[in-house]
């Protein structure tokens, strides 16, 4: 139905009641108009009950009155902004609230007063610094549930008690007394292997044979073998009593156990084909390159390491910092190398072309400074020194931000490992893991939120918003 003159001129021209969940007021024309792409200002402009109903959940006609379906609480906050044309919010609110509700009576963010602009957008930005959810890694609540899943699987299996506590022991050792010296015990063995792998390329350690070529040095040998039966005990044990056979490989570390023991059995096939064959007697070379992959064993340590399996974390989930980090150094080598050129190529052999430059910008601006490479002239020094300090600046802004993520990778490691050395599984799995529920369904929540927020979020064209600051 169409409204009537008299309604229509009190809408424009005298004021209206707005009802916002029993919180009643009454606003101003004039003061609304002030800024026309609000939901309040659309509503003076209303010709139909039906377009007002559009804009609001009810309408009295009699009595002029609009009625919304909002949060009364927060609805001072707008009536303050048409009053001052600023808009503020208080510290105790909840952040994703606020937005949703000045989305919903169309104000946009700009509207913020100084006071509150900044804190409003940082708290905006936590849950997007607050990513921290990695599949790869045990440091998050999903992860815990998984871990209490895995363990609960044994329950259905033959012997099935027996198996969780060895899975327990081989897989987390802080778990009792008998893994953790089963950690240190492998921690020596891979010490061991690569200490006698760096011993063995040292002419002090070296032996002959009696065609004067080099051997194996038996006592090596014997370390080596011992190593490689360790590894592969463990291994087995580990892939025995694992609670899925079929995703055992998916686990990083589990990968990084198999490389370490298979460079070993490759070079024993390569030896035993050069045997058999003397045209195949090349694959030596084969051999020699395998052997020197059991530095590789050193990985080994991320198991029994915090710290390093935080790091691994980090590295998975920094690649946008890493590949900034690296765009602003190909910058930086690329701008220097031939500043460099252009000032030492007649005088300087080390720097006559721009991939020699190259490596000098590349090792100054990481300050390495192997000194292989150094201008000679005042331009080409000053040169140096500003390729030194734009290397600093760029190296310290990434690495920040990675720093960040390690810490929060390594204290939810932590939280994780604390978890598992408490738990107890004697008698089957009876109740889930004290975690806060409530904390965690909020911190999901409040991330969908916050996503689903700036996907909707939009701001009014510059004629309005102009139109509304004046």
């Amino acid at each position: 139905s169409v409204l009537s003159e008299f309604n229509r001129r009190k809408l424009l021209e005298g004021a209206i009641r707005i009802n916002v969940g029993g919180f009643r007021r009454r606003l101003l024309s004039k003061r609304l108009s002030r800024f026309p792409e609000t939901r309040l200002a659309r509503l003076l402009r209303c010709r139909s009950k039906e377009s007002i109903l559009e804009l609001c959940d009810d309408y009295d006609d009699s009595e002029n009155e609009f009625y919304f379906d909002r949060n009364p609480a927060l609805f001072p906050y707008v009536l303050h902004f048409y009053n001052t044309g600023r808009l503020h919010v208080m510290d105790e609110l909840c952040i994703f609230s606020f937005s949703q509700e000045i989305e919903y009576w169309g104000i946009d963010e700009l509207f913020l007063d100084s006071c509150c602009s900044g804190s409003y957008h940082c708290r905006r930005m936590e849950p997007e610094e607050a990513d921290w959810d990695d599949k790869s890694t045990t440091s998050s609540f999903d992860e815990i549930l998984e871990f209490y899943n895995d363990a609960g699987k044994f329950d259905k299996q033959l012997l099935g008690s027996v198996r969780r506590r060895i899975w327990l022991m081989l897989d987390n050792p802080s778990y009792s007394i008998p893994s953790r010296l089963i950690s240190i015990f492998s921690i020596l063995v891979v010490v061991g292997s690569i200490a006698t792998m760096c011993m063995n390329s040292m002419s002090e350690f070296t032996l002959l044979d009696a065609d004067g070529g080099p051997r194996e040095d038996p006592h090596f040998e014997a370390v080596e073998h011992f190593g490689i039966g360790w590894f592969t005990l463990e291994l087995l044990a580990r892939f025995a009593v694992a609670p899925d056979l079929l995703r055992f490989f998916e686990h990083p570390l589990n990968l990084i156990d198999l490389v370490s023991i298979l460079p070993f059995y490759l070079t024993l096939l390569m030896h035993l084909v050069a045997e058999s064959g003397p045209a195949l007697a090349n694959l030596g070379r084969v051999a020699q390159v395998l052997r020197l992959m059991r530095i590789f064993r050193i990985l080994k340590l991320a198991r029994h390491s915090t710290g390093l399996r935080s790091l691994g974390a980090t590295l998975k989930n920094s690649y946008k910092e890493i590949g900034l980090l690296l765009l602003y150094l190909a910058v930086g080598v690329s701008f220097f190398s031939v500043m460099a050129y252009t000032v030492e190529k007649e005088d300087n052999e080390g720097l006559n072309t721009i991939p020699a430059g190259w490596w000098w910008a590349t090792v100054s601006m990481t300050t390495v400074g192997y000194g292989d490479v150094v201008p000679g002239s005042v331009v080409g020094k000053l040169t140096a020194s500003a390729c030194i300090l734009s290397g600093i600046l760029v190296v310290v802004l990434p690495i920040t931000l990675i720093f960040n993520k390690f810490s929060l990778f390594y204290k939810r490691q932590t939280q994780l490992e604390t978890v598992m050395r408490s738990c107890d599984f004697d008698g089957g799995i009876k109740e889930a893991p004290s975690v806060n529920l409530r904390n965690y369904y909020a911190h999901k929540v409040k991330t969908l939120m916050a996503s689903l927020s700036n996907m909707s979020c939009s701001s009014p064209s510059d004629h309005s918003l102009n139109m509304s600051l004046h």
